[in-house]
C-alpha cells in the first residue's frame, strides 16, 4: 500500500500527535521535520524543504509498503536557529537541519536522513527498505 497516514504537528503540540501517531500507524512510521510555510505561497522559508518534499511524497506513494508519516514543523526561521529550539536539544532527535526525515521503530531513530540528502531519491528507497 502507498502513502496511507499524514499527521502535522508543530513543537507546541507535537508530544501528544506523536504519542498517537505511533500507536495509531502500525507500518512504516517516518517523521519529517520541516521549516514552516507561508500561508500565502505554500512555501517554506527553507529552499531545501520546498526541493524534498515533493520528492519524498513522490517516493512514498510509489511505495510498496504501508508508511504513516508525521510531518513536524520546526517554526520561522528565527525560533529554528534558537540553540535551544526543542526538536535541536531532544535527545531523541538531536536535529541539526531541516528537512530532516527519520524512520521510526520500536520507540527509536533506525535511520534518518539530514538536510543535505533528504532529496535524493535512491537514498529515500534505502530508508523505506530498512537500510
Amino acid at each position: 500500500m502507498p502513502l496511507t497516514t499524514v499527521v502535522e504537528a508543530k513543537a507546541s503540540d507535537f508530544e501528544l500527535v506523536f504519542e498517537k501517531f505511533k500507536e495509531d500507524n502500525p507500518g512504516i512510521k517516518l517523521l519529517l521535520f520541516l521549516a514552516d510555510k507561508d500561508p500565502s505561497t505554500d512555501l517554506s522559508w527553507c529552499p531545501d524543504c520546498n526541493v524534498a518534499e515533493p520528492v519524498i511524497y513522490e517516493k512514498l506513494s510509489a511505495s510498496a509498503s504501508d508508511v504513516a508519516i508525521l510531518k513536524a514543523f520546526v517554526g520561522d526561521r528565527p525560533t529554528w536557529r534558537n540553540p535551544n529550539h526543542p526538536w535541536r536539544v531532544d535527545p531523541r532527535f538531536k536535529l541539526r537541519g531541516v528537512p530532516t526525515l527519520i524512520r521510526w521503530e520500536n520507540d527509536a531513530i533506525t535511520g534518518r536522513l539530514e538536510d543535505y540528502e533528504a532529496h535524493i531519491g535512491s537514498k529515500i528507497d534505502a530508508l523505506l527498505a530498512g537500510n
